[in-house]
């Protein structure tokens, strides 16, 4: 049975979070979340490279011991040393470390302080006012709490798109390959490209459907089988996701892959419009009274409403229809668009790649310039850059890229904005860099206001070009902080500064809504992939997924630019 790279990091991730909780030494905790790090940013599958005899100790932040645990991971499934410490582990704790912004020594603190034993435990503390007299919370994190717990369940799993994908494309391919299916789609969010997925909506077209759910269920990664028919299936993977699998005529395919690719708005849009046509749209197909008119194809289904096909990623009810009805859809952005990533880091600060092996992965994805933006020097943690190193990198890049033809490393730094809004370095250094991108990393507790006026503030200097990762949100770990994000775009417009979509899965920020808005205002968005080694330069799709969620055109994204007219761009005078 395949071991996936999503389920080996999740897994080391997992073990992090419980060392955490157990007060365990920090530089212990921190070698597994680098593990975890190293295996997402493979492009290669870790199985593969176990079953092939790869030297994974070769890795970086791997070494013997871990690489061997690896290995157990891939040849048994099994994780020892997670199981012995998860066995006395209260998972209360564990799941309060998903609330946003509480992490493992945060909640085991709230646990151990009051003395709780359940969410409904802290629930009930948060109520009571309790929350706000421990040590290192106060009003605004019980609050937090309260609203976090009151809005959902916690314990409910959600995958990032790129676990999703991972296990998602394999079982797709499977099911292709099963005799008698004619076609097959994931549908659902996930054919949506929403940032992420709670599980898999699989339609078959195909003609013996008992045959097909008969193989469906047998897919080795099949964990538990929740139902099965002739033309249904639920089954949970060993991931975690469920998935639903339908079986269904050839001739209802376009009626049902729009029925079940949603979302819900748009759907009863749809639905409105054929109703006006005299016709009854649902996921069977088409209908004029009893007599069926069609609803073999997406196409057929758009046309019967009078309206062109619609991307699947702009399908949200957010003016789509409107837009398809005028002939004004937008000419969304590819990722063959792209001409360069705008933000990675090397071996300098935290990234696990040289300056060349960077460079030489980009070129090896058709890029024409990838920009080097290693922290500056108030992220010590992160090995933050001083002022004379940065001179140094400058120097560095300048000598490679006279060996290279047709390709540029342009001389960059994530410089952070400090609490005042200053920037880490200043104004003389920035100008001699080809690129600044202004983040930030602390203080993210501030008010809306005072976090707002803080990033302007940075805008204000002529050498920022970028805001990087602009709203601080981590997917399923942190809130945004506050912002003024309408007061922040217009800022940027005014300036002519560029905003950041943070391409990592787990950030994903900006939002859709927000690219939207930026591009309406004239704002630039600079999809890049904050990548920490090579592998992390593939996350670019997840950012142009985003960026077309977006409504963005090419002219809307910054990296889609020659490099001849992107320093042009970027001059800000």
């Amino acid at each position: 049975m395949p071991v996936h790279n999503s389920e080996i990091a999740s897994k080391f991730d997992h073990l992090a979070d419980l060392l955490e909780i157990k007060d365990a030494n920090e530089f212990r905790v921190r070698a597994y979340r680098n593990a975890a790090n190293t295996i997402r940013d493979q492009s290669r599958s870790i199985a593969s490279m176990v079953k092939e005899g790869d030297d994974l100790s070769e890795l970086p932040d791997i070494g013997d011991d871990l690489a061997g645990k690896i290995t157990t991971i891939v040849r048994t499934g099994k994780f020892p040393l997670l199981e012995e410490v998860a066995e006395d582990m209260d998972e209360a704790i564990v799941d309060a470390t998903r609330i946003p912004g509480i992490g493992p020594k945060r909640a085991k603190a709230l646990f151990d302080m009051l003395d709780l034993s359940s969410l409904d435990d802290l629930e009930d503390a948060a109520e009571e006012g309790e929350i706000a007299d421990v040590s290192g919370f106060g009003e605004k994190t019980q609050a937090r709490i309260k609203k976090e717990l009151k809005q959902g369940d916690i314990t409910e799993q959600r995958f990032h798109l790129d676990t999703a994908e991972d296990f998602a494309e394999p079982l797709i391919a499977y099911i292709r390959e099963i005799d008698g299916v004619e076609k097959a789609e994931i549908a659902g969010s996930y054919r949506r490209r929403k940032e992420t997925v709670g599980d898999l909506d699989i339609l078959v077209a195909g003609q013996d459907g008992g045959a097909i759910i008969d193989a469906f269920v047998a897919y080795d990664e099949v964990d538990e089988v929740e139902s099965k028919g002739k033309t249904r299936s639920t089954v949970t993977l060993r991931s975690g996701i469920n998935v639903d699998l339908r079986v269904i005529p050839e001739e209802s395919w376009g009626a049902a892959i729009h029925y079940f690719t949603g979302s819900k708005k748009h759907n009863v849009a749809g639905r409105r419009r054929a109703q006006d046509r005299g016709l009854k749209l649902n996921e069977y197909g088409l209908y004029e009274e009893k007599s069926r008119v069609g609803g073999a194809t997406e196409d057929e289904v758009y046309d019967a409403i009078g309206l062109p096909w619609i991307d699947p990623v702009l399908r949200e009810d957010r003016g789509e229809i409107e837009a398809a009805e005028e002939g004004d859809l937008p000419d969304l952005v590819t990722l063959d668009d792209i001409r360069g990533d705008l933000h990675s880091h090397t071996t300098a600060s935290d990234g696990k790649h040289s300056l060349r092996q960077m460079a030489e992965a980009a070129m090896d994805r058709g890029y024409k310039y990838l920009a080097i933006t290693d922290h500056s020097k108030s992220q010590t943690q992160a090995g933050g850059l001083s002022a004379d190193d940065l001179e140094r990198q400058i120097d560095d890049i300048a000598e490679l890229n006279d060996g290279f033809n047709g390709f540029r490393l342009l001389a960059g730094c994530e410089v952070d904005i400090l609490e005042d809004g200053d920037l880490d370095f200043p104004d003389s250094l920035l100008s001699k860099l080809d690129l600044v991108v202004a983040s930030i990393h602390s203080k993210l507790d501030l008010d809306e206001e005072a976090q707002t006026d803080r990033i302007i503030r940075a805008m204000d200097s002529p050498e920022v070009n970028i805001i990087g990762h602009p709203t601080g949100r981590m997917l399923e770990k942190r809130r945004p902080y506050p912002l003024d994000m309408e007061r922040l775009i217009e800022a940027a417009a005014d300036r002519g500064c560029a905003l950041e979509l943070n391409a990592n899965p787990n950030r994903l920020d900006l939002s859709d809504i927000h690219c939207r808005q930026a591009a309406e205002l004239g704002v630039r968005i600079a999809i890049s992939t904050d990548a920490h080694a090579t592998g992390g330069l593939g996350n670019m799709r997840y950012g142009v997924d985003q960026a077309r969620r977006g409504w963005l055109n090419r002219k809307d994204v910054l990296n889609t630019l020659s490099w001849h007219n992107l320093s042009r761009a970027l001059k800000r005078s």
